[in-house]
């Protein structure tokens, strides 16, 4: 898979996610922005590894998100905590679970496009 739209779906993942943050206040902005930090993560790993079959990249974008999610039970360091978060939530753990699927979907859908 080429780089270029992945780097292109990555910015509109980014763009989606402060927008969300900007329109919408609570659970909304809340939950939205964990299933698109998955999708970020699964387009990183696009990036890095553009051979990765989508079930994979599915696979490990949602397992770097609980990874991150449980070790916010452990403390996480205050630098670090703007970019993944300081408290344990149990339903974000759906949240990565449906982004991840939502990424995989459209990049099953990509692929049976004329995009190969």
């Amino acid at each position: 898979m080429s780089r270029l739209p992945v780097m292109v779906a990555a910015l509109v993942t980014v763009v989606l996610g402060l927008g969300v943050r900007l329109l919408w206040d609570g659970p909304v902005s809340k939950y939205a922005g964990d299933a698109l930090y998955t999708v970020l993560i699964y387009l990183l790993v696009l990036l890095v590894w553009p051979r990765v079959r989508p079930w994979a990249a599915a696979l490990t974008a949602a397992g770097l998100s609980w990874a991150i999610e449980f070790a916010q039970l452990l403390g996480i360091p205050e630098v670090l905590r703007p970019l993944l978060g300081s408290t344990f939530n149990p339903p974000d753990l759906f949240w990565y679970a449906a982004g991840a699927a939502t990424a995989w979907a459209a990049h099953i859908a990509y692929r049976s496009g004329t995009h190969g």
